[in-house]
């Protein structure tokens, strides 16, 4: 779709908006796809990689560990970059992970619990399977409290795997895989927040409590002005800081607050619009130059506002924040945790660490197979599968399932303080993530790989 050229427009601008449209137009199709938010994503990752192996990689973890800080008088803090990139820029990711579910839960693949039940079945199984296989291989051994780490799946890998396979992969297999992700998504969360809290503070806790109630009063009477939602969200994110909860937890929280109604419904919104457009319309028949202006500037003001409260605050952060999330922050996080030392000796003992093993069998194995048993005893019970849907393909996203990249990254880094189990524990993600999409790909570009019947 090309940009439109007015007939009175002079030849060099219209030259000009043509060369740009033809640079814009790649991209904007480039991030609408859904392979898209995973290629930045893993260009990060490979990145940080090279670095991180490269003769320059001193300056990697320098520039990770250089300090930012910010003094408000009453509150400073002095972080470094890998600080702010996974406790700060991460609460956004995690206010759009929120946004979604919120959506889902509402209006979308989680509204219906009959559609829902299997997908939630399997997310269970999901992360119950690695955390025990975690949990058989490292035992007794340090590292032991890692058992969150292999318990998640990331989405946007899985989703961009899928994708790749082909057009013949049924809807409901994706429905099936984006409902299971974002359970397993809400499952992570709450195993961030009970199990990977330091000790509670109570006073900032009880701080965060109330403003939360505090957005949701607000919400409630009707008052959507965006900034001050936005100071309670900083508010809120240094009371969560304090109280030992990681941050991440009220960015969910937020994101669940947000309302998914809009001010105007549509029918309200069509007679105001109406209305505005035909006083435009009028004024431009006008005359009278300067009452015209007056009147179509007024036309026009009035329409944007109306347009803005016919969306929903839910549906407008998410348009604004997920592309920001995709191709900003998690790309940012990926390349601040992703780059870990793979020399010959790292590798070698990873090959025998508990952790290494736990967390990569957990994906690996524990993932998928978790994910078919539960999925299977749930059919068993009366349960149906999503049309089109056969059990190699159930397979297929259990082995995608296993693709924890993003949030596995972050309960490395809240799981432990010694730095070799956390290379340990990032060895096993990067190989088991690895595996995991490739198998996962393979065995659905087998089922579903054939040409579509529209070829």
């Amino acid at each position: 779709m090309s940009i439109e050229t007015p007939h009175h427009e002079h030849p060099r601008l219209a030259a000009r908006r043509q060369h740009v449209d033809r640079f814009v137009r790649p991209v904007q199709s480039f991030i609408s796809t859904e392979t898209s938010g995973g290629v930045v994503l893993l260009v990060a990752a490979f990145i940080a990689l090279a670095w991180a192996n490269s003769p320059w990689s001193d300056t990697y973890h320098q520039v990770l560990e250089h300090h930012l800080s910010v003094d408000l008088g009453f509150w400073a803090l002095d972080k470094s970059v890998h600080f702010w990139v996974n406790d700060v820029l991460m609460v956004i990711f995690f206010f759009v992970v929120g946004l979604e579910i919120k959506r889902e839960a509402v209006v979308g693949e989680l509204a219906d619990p009959r559609r829902v039940i299997v997908p939630i079945v399997a997310a269970i199984g999901g992360m119950v399977g690695p955390a025990l296989i975690f949990v058989l291989l490292v035992g007794g051994n340090p590292g032991s409290g890692g058992w969150g780490i292999p318990i998640a799946t990331d989405i946007a890998f899985a989703m961009g795997v899928l994708a790749v396979v082909g057009t013949r992969v049924p809807f409901g297999l994706k429905v099936m895989l984006l409902a299971l992700a974002i359970v397993d998504d809400i499952g992570g969360i709450i195993v961030i927040a009970v199990f990977y809290t330091s000790d509670l503070a109570i006073l900032p806790l009880a701080a965060t409590v109330g403003l939360l109630g505090l957005a949701y009063v607000l919400r409630q009477v009707g008052i959507w002005y965006i900034p001050v939602y936005i100071a309670i969200g900083v508010a809120g994110w240094i009371t969560t800081y304090e109280s030992g909860i990681h941050p991440t937890i009220i960015g969910v929280l937020l994101g669940l607050l947000a309302p998914w109604k809009a001010w105007y419904q549509e029918a309200g919104f069509s007679t105001l619009a109406e209305r505005e457009v035909l006083r435009f319309r009028e004024a431009a028949a006008s005359h009278d130059h300067d009452f015209a202006h007056e009147q179509k500037l007024s036309a026009a003001m009035t329409l944007h506002a109306l347009s803005q409260k016919a969306i929903s605050p839910l549906d407008r952060f998410e348009h604004q924040l997920a592309p920001i999330a995709a191709f900003v922050i998690v790309p940012l996080f990926a390349f601040a945790n992703a780059g870990v030392a793979l020399s010959v000796s790292t590798l070698e003992d990873a090959m025998t660490a508990p952790v290494a093993l736990g967390v990569f069998f957990g994906l690996l194995v524990g993932k998928p197979g978790g994910i078919l048993l539960a999925t299977w005893l749930v059919v068993r019970a009366g349960a149906k599968l999503p049309t089109g849907v056969t059990w190699p393909a159930v397979a297929g996203i259990g082995c995608l399932g296993g693709i924890g990249f993003t949030v596995s990254l972050l309960i490395t880094e809240l799981s432990f303080t010694d730095r070799g189990l956390v290379t340990d524990a990032k060895i096993g993600i990067i190989f088991a993530s690895a595996f995991a999409g490739i198998l996962g790909f393979g065995i659905l570009k087998s089922v579903y790989g054939g040409p579509s019947p529209r070829e």
